[in-house]
């Protein structure tokens, strides 16, 4: 006789695979991780909006190095530069418990309210460059909308190596294979490159900013919920 398997001891089904683990991040609260990073980047938009028209305080024009001279302007990295919009979706869209999309979103309005308060105390511009854009689509757009102000760091550069670091941490968690971690970090690169050679920033905006992403990225993985407490997460 077989005594039965007392329920406390019966295997928990789960995710088998790096694919099936990703499948069920990406399903999980797929809603309320859509709508809530719409209304997040809306409301970070608002307060950008607003200090880069109406700065409290005068503004630094932040100085070219060699590098800057080195790096032409190159119209086609426009893509690269907006899919920042869709990168930035991808790490809290990966989050697998509501309490770990909600401390994501925590940290993540730290960085943006720390650059905004930055960009209060201390508002910066890139020098004036004469580069005829008027035969480039998009980009008489990009600088009446996303003017050469708010520069340093650049939240575009912290926001995406933020976001990298992020989706670093899950695709190596999922032992996910190793390409889609380098395409990770090449997108990364390529968003980060281009906020030069579309000449929305200057070297030290994208070293100031990444050094800033980092400030709160790396922290975050360590302070963050542990699977010991994803009370409405299944075993991997």
């Amino acid at each position: 006789m077989h005594s039965p398997i007392p329920l406390h001891m019966a295997p928990i089904a789960g995710p088998r695979t790096w694919t099936a683990d990703i499948g069920l991040r990406i399903r999980r609260h797929f809603l309320l991780k859509a709508v809530g990073t719409t209304v997040f980047t809306w409301l970070f938009f608002i307060g950008y909006f607003h200090l880069l028209r109406n700065p409290a305080f005068p503004v630094t024009v932040m100085p070219l190095t060699a590098l800057d001279h080195l790096i032409p302007f190159q119209p086609y990295t426009l893509v690269a530069y907006l899919s920042l919009w869709v990168y930035v979706g991808i790490a809290p869209g990966l989050q697998l418990s509501f309490r770990e999309l909600v401390v994501y979103g925590l940290w993540i309005g730290a960085l943006c309210i720390s650059g905004l308060s930055l960009f209060y105390f201390w508002p910066t511009q890139i020098p004036p460059l004469a580069i005829d854009v008027s035969g480039f689509p998009g980009f008489a757009m990009l600088q009446g909308v996303d003017a050469a102000g708010n520069a340093c760091p650049s939240m575009h550069v912290a926001v995406a190596i933020f976001t990298a670091i992020r989706i670093e941490h899950v695709l190596r968690e999922a032992r996910t294979p190793a390409l889609l971690r380098v395409l990770n970090w090449a997108w990364f690169a390529a968003i980060a490159y281009s906020t030069l050679a579309v000449k929305q920033h200057v070297v030290l905006d994208v070293l100031a900013g990444a050094l800033h992403g980092m400030a709160f990225a790396l922290p975050s993985l360590r302070w963050r919920p542990d699977r010991r407490f994803r009370g409405d997460a299944p075993a991997i």
